[in-house]
């Protein structure tokens, strides 16, 4: 019995496509009589060096709302994190979160609650239509430390809408928002070991929506996977959180064109840029700033945030005409600039405009709002800061959005969520 045990073991976890992690999931949720397949998977697992995470069935998402999952992840069993170093964090993967969360489309079933498991591969055929024809989308999300020693979450509904509107663009089933917002908070309640202390950075969040079922001619996947992970990060860009960046304009390659992709947050649209990215930096710029496709005229966004120019009281940001990603961050600063007695107009913006600005800076989830120090036209750089030092503007926005983020100041928008 034994024998067939471990055979049926090993057929359910598919050794061939499957990583051990879910091998032992297999084990633990399809055996009558589990005791020995998971010592077997137990067994296994600590042979190749991996730790054994500890089964908790009743966390399924769905339908058992945050605070059922709060009150699993507060047990004893919950491993703590070590050897973090908070004071160099960089914006990577070297601090990945220990917990993600998957959740799967069928056709028939529809989307099913999704479940917490350990960080680890994903399994698909390589007929996949995600690797194949790019049916992808994503978002950038951060849980952070607040001032009041709560774990908070920005605007997640935002994340969720553009989420959803993204799935429609690629002609995917759009995760209900709720689910979203659920699965997000239930993402960092697990892995609250990796939220850097207040100051330190975030706990940055991917949620990633796949057409993970096997196709072989074109057409929407006849299966998908909903999934986010997460990792401990610092500042986006190399110098710092603060640091002024250097942009040059792209004049040969477009990032987006009228209408096409670059109002959705799809997968597809971040690779392309990276010729003209690495070009870049390999000359000592940051990035990048894309113009229009229709007459080269226009900033339009750079590789991975908006862009805003300023002049005197009056702050420009070009406008959402589907080649601009609508940023929730860029949203927020509009709204937070008004606030604070800005005049603000989402209208093209010409470079020659931009090189006449007193101040530029950009916004995005991972960048938060960054200073451009300086723009690079053919051949001509203006410099619009003093080297090192942000732009006026920039940190007075930097300072007004972070506070609400951390629970600094005032929130009249109800913008932070907390999680714990």
């Amino acid at each position: 019995m034994a024998v067939l045990r471990v055979t049926n073991f090993v057929n359910i976890g598919g050794v061939a496509g499957g990583s051990l992690v879910q091998l032992y999931h297999a084990a633990r949720t399809s055996s009558s009589n589990p005791r020995f397949p998971t010592y077997f998977a137990r067994q296994l697992l600590r042979t190749q060096g991996t730790k054994v995470p500890t089964y908790h069935p009743q966390r399924r998402v769905a339908s058992q709302r945050l605070h059922t999952i709060s009150s699993a992840v507060a047990g004893s069993d919950r491993k703590t994190k070590a050897n973090i170093d908070w004071d160099t964090l960089g914006f990577g993967l070297k601090d990945v979160a220990g917990t993600m969360y998957v959740a799967n489309w069928t056709p028939e079933h529809g989307w099913d609650k999704g479940s917490l498991m350990p960080y680890g591969p994903i399994s698909m055929m390589p007929s996949a239509q995600v690797l194949n024809y790019g049916q992808a989308i994503f978002e950038g999300m951060k849980a952070q430390q607040s001032t009041k020693g709560r774990i908070v979450l920005f605007r997640p509904d935002k994340n969720a809408e553009r989420f959803k509107n993204g799935a429609h663009r690629l002609s995917m089933p759009a995760v209900p928002e709720q689910q979203f917002v659920d699965a997000v908070k239930a993402v960092v309640a697990e892995n609250r070991d990796w939220v850097p202390p207040l100051g330190k950075g975030s706990l940055y969040l991917r949620p990633l929506l796949l057409g993970s079922g096997p196709i072989l001619g074109l057409g929407p996947a006849p299966g998908y996977t909903f999934t986010i992970f997460g990792a401990a990060v610092g500042a986006y860009f190399k110098g710092g959180q603060l640091t002024p960046i250097d942009l040059i304009v792209e004049e040969r390659f477009h990032r987006a064109a009228p209408g096409g992709m670059g109002g959705t947050k799809a997968a597809g649209n971040y690779s392309p840029v990276l010729v003209t990215q690495l070009e870049a930096k390999k000359n000592g710029y940051s990035d990048v700033v894309y113009l229009d496709a229709k007459t080269d005229t226009y900033l339009e966004e750079v590789s991975s945030c908006n862009i805003f120019c300023v002049k005197g009281k009056t702050i420009k940001t070009p406008p959402l005409s589907g080649t601009i990603l609508p940023g929730v961050t860029r949203r927020s600063i509009i709204e937070l600039a008004r606030m604070r007695g800005y005049e603000v107009e989402e209208t093209p913006v010409s470079v020659h405009e931009a090189v006449e600005a007193d101040e530029l800076f950009t916004t995005g989830t991972a960048v938060v709002v960054c200073s451009v120090g300086s723009l690079t036209y053919r051949g001509n750089r203006k410099q619009y800061t003093a080297p090192g030092e942000p732009g006026k503007v920039a940190l007075e926005m930097y300072t007004a959005l972070t506070d609400i983020q951390t629970e600094k100041g005032a929130d009249p928008g109800n913008w932070v969520v907390p999680v714990l």
